[in-house]
């Protein structure tokens, strides 16, 4: 009974990558699902970009935060920073709706709008909206 190895003999030194490959398998399935739950993202709701006009004598209660280079107005009324959420609190504690817009000028950075944004949630906003941009001669 004799029996034969197939080869020389000797032994091999040959890297088993076997496990490295399951190991790089498992990894790149906790990659895959831990990515979608790193997003993060700022829900908003947009209006109709091309609203029907309201009757002349029609009150409107929306509140509408803008951001300007100078500071914050909410609807005209110039609040500065460090106010900006005690007085979002104040206005939206009895509201039922917690729906804002906030409008921000072309020469205020996008860093300066979120941050509003950001105060709002904190004041507790829903729903914040924006405003569509203003087109020229749209007035006339």
């Amino acid at each position: 009974m004799a029996f034969s190895s197939g080869g020389s003999g000797g032994l091999t030194n040959e890297i088993n990558v076997t496990p490295m490959i399951d190991v790089l398998l498992v990894l790149l399935i906790i990659f895959m699902a831990a990515i979608p739950s790193m997003r993060k993202s700022v829900d908003v709701q947009l209006p109709d970009p091309t609203p029907s006009l309201a009757p002349a004598n029609a009150q409107s209660n929306q509140i509408v935060l803008e951001v300007s280079p100078d500071g914050y107005s909410i609807n005209s009324e110039k609040v500065d920073e460090a106010n900006l959420g005690r007085r979002l609190k104040e206005i939206y504690e009895p509201r039922p709706e917690k729906i804002i817009f906030v409008k921000g000028d072309p020469k205020v950075k996008y860093e300066k709008v979120v941050h509003a944004m950001d105060v709002s949630r904190g004041a507790g906003v829903k729903v914040i909206g924006v405003p569509p941009k203003d087109t020229p001669g749209a007035g006339q």
